[in-house]
């Protein structure tokens, strides 16, 4: 369920704060509070700006979902058909040094910016870090002021930007500034979907259906340890990697379970009709959904670096572990 308290934290203690809005909590990512407006974004106007790197995606019929759903309450089964037309897909997720050629383009500011706060893992900061507010269902998440995607984990930390990692602490409202500039769109569900098959059918993983775990395969970044304790870091990534890491899938891409959650052009929505679902998933209208995980997740605690999986946000919510990637229609 989303949490209603805030509270200001250091990195060992926690109190109460009192606070006129407070962030909730969504599985997976804190959400912004209501009632939290940024300031006008920039307009960003569309242009053929040169894309990086993509691959041709065959259309076809794409499967959505699975026939082997783990948390049923986020509407991961059944399999559907779904057609999709042929598209090129970004090989990785938009890398800082690629959102940073459209900043110095347009200027654009983006909403955690304007804002002035963006959410931060806990175990990112360092020990001697000012006291911070902490969402209270999940305290491993901090509001850190002056946080955003060129200071990852806030003011004096400068040196967590590397330029081929993915960009984060951008919204679905920034990445869609970034796509009419690019010339192109996110994804839908089934676009994703698709493409994070790589050709395979109702497998589990880009790779298949051999498991991550945590003594000796590690075919992508996530977790492995006690969540939110101790992150061992055998797949060599304490937080994000490269955009460009690991193997990549069947149709040359990278990335797509673990590292950062990727935003879609939909809207969050379960069919599930039942009470617990209903639950669930209340209090997120105009959420935008997000797949494939990050370097957050774990079994024992987010097991959705699954292709079927599936989350969603508040559109101006931002955090460590928010990426994206573009698709483009054929000329």
């Amino acid at each position: 369920m989303p949490a209603s308290v805030g509270q200001e934290a250091t990195a060992g203690a926690e109190s109460a704060r009192p606070a006129a809005a407070e962030p909730t909590s969504t599985c997976c990512a804190p959400s912004r509070p209501t009632g939290v407006a940024a300031t006008e974004a920039p307009v960003v106007h569309s242009g053929s700006r040169a894309v990086d790197d993509t691959a041709d995606i065959p259309g076809g019929m794409a499967r959505v979902g699975t026939d082997r759903p783990i948390l049923d309450l986020d509407d991961e089964s059944p399999v559907r058909k779904v057609r999709v037309k042929p598209f090129r897909m970004d090989r990785t997720t938009v890398t800082n040094a690629r959102f940073k050629a459209f900043v110095d383009d347009t200027g654009y500011v983006t909403e955690a910016e304007r804002i002035g706060d963006s959410f931060v893992f806990a175990g990112n900061l360092p020990d001697d870090a000012p006291p911070s507010r902490a969402v209270a269902a999940a305290p491993w998440w901090r509001e850190i002021k002056g946080a955003n995607w060129r200071l990852i984990n806030g003011p004096g930390s400068e040196a967590a930007w590397r330029p081929d990692h993915p960009v984060v602490h951008v919204s679905w409202n920034d990445a869609n500034a970034f796509a009419t500039w690019a010339s192109g769109r996110l994804p839908t569900e089934a676009e994703w979907e698709h493409a994070a098959r790589g050709g395979l059918g109702d497998a589990r993983f880009p790779w298949g259906d051999s498991e991550p775990n945590d003594t000796d395969h590690f075919p992508c970044n996530i977790w492995q340890g006690d969540f939110p304790r101790a992150n061992r870091g055998l797949d060599g990534y304490i937080a994000t990697a490269p955009a460009r890491s690991f193997a990549p899938n069947g149709y040359g891409l990278f990335n797509l379970v673990g590292n950062v959650w990727e935003w879609t052009s939909q809207a969050f929505k379960v069919r599930a009709s039942n009470k617990a679902a209903r639950s669930e998933h209340a209090g997120k209208a105009g959420y935008k959904l997000l797949k494939g995980g990050s370097f957050l997740c774990h079994a024992s605690y987010c097991y959705r670096y699954r292709i079927a999986a599936r989350t969603g946000n508040s559109p101006d919510s931002t955090t460590t572990h928010q990426g994206f990637r573009l698709v483009y229609d054929p000329a």
